[in-house]
């Protein structure tokens, strides 16, 4: 082959390479909240509303949500303008960050569709379902939490050590797990790693509590529950004895739950 003839062979080459390079386009996809989000960013320009996305999955709740990424729910609800019902659906996009144009604590439209708390698949969207809606809910300033099981604390709050957002009580498999304040269940499932069967119940605006590494959960989402019920039954949750996690929230942060439980 002559000289011309490789000159004109590797010139396509080069002039794609240059055009790769002056293009400046190198975007790769990006994960939040375990999820792959597209990049729909136009080349050279920045995103138009720039924050953490989180895919909502089925059986996810608002709740389980907020609670996964340490967020108050109303915040959440919030920012990305949903129902007073907190409706969600599989497969939409919600913003774990505020955006310039939605401030805390602004009205959310109000539902056009069925009331939902949790995210299910579109077939059943029409079923009778719970509502969420508390923007009339008094706040509990009379509460009296309980131990929500016998046995001994193994591991206590370290506030900052994601760890050890709550305490771990020990006690035997199958033995009851109680609400400790009156409230809703507004979680229950599998779909937060490291809690096991988890409940997450809703005590007022500001409270909510979780009990983690359930064998049995007996309560479903929308149940009214009261202090002392039976809620789960202790398990294992792969370790080598039975224990529950238990986790109170103040407005989505994680509290010493020593500081509100009676004396042992």
């Amino acid at each position: 082959m002559g000289p011309f003839a490789r000159l004109a062979a590797v010139l396509p080459l080069v002039l794609g390479l240059a055009g790769c390079i002056g293009s400046s386009d190198f975007r790769a996809p990006v994960f939040e909240g375990g999820q792959e989000v597209a990049n729909t960013t136009a080349p050279g320009s920045a995103p138009s509303v720039p924050g953490r996305i989180y895919v909502v999955q089925r059986g996810d709740t608002l709740y389980s949500i907020a609670w996964r990424e340490n967020l108050d729910y109303r915040a959440l609800a919030s920012w990305n303008r949903l129902p007073s019902t907190y409706t969600i659906h599989p497969g939409q996009s919600l913003r774990l960050t505020p955006s310039s144009d939605v401030a805390y604590g602004a009205t959310a439209p109000q539902p056009s569709g069925p009331e939902r708390g949790s995210a299910a698949p579109a077939a059943t969207a029409a079923k009778t379902s719970t509502s969420y809606r508390d923007d009339n809910e008094p706040i509990n300033s009379n509460m009296r939490w309980r131990w929500p099981t016998n046995g001994q604390v193994v591991s206590s709050y370290s506030e900052g050590d994601i760890g050890r957002k709550g305490i771990l009580i020990s006690g035997n498999e199958g033995q009851p797990v109680q609400a400790a304040e009156n409230g809703r269940v507004v979680y229950g499932g599998i779909g937060l790693k490291g809690y096991g069967r988890l409940i997450i119940v809703k005590h007022d605006k500001y409270y909510l509590s979780a009990y983690g590494h359930n064998r049995k959960i007996l309560v479903k989402e929308g149940d009214t529950v009261t202090a002392g019920q039976q809620i789960a039954e202790m398990g294992r949750a792969g370790r080598d004895q039975p224990m529950l996690h238990f986790e109170i929230r103040y407005q989505g942060k994680p509290v010493n739950p020593a500081k509100l439980l009676p004396p042992l």
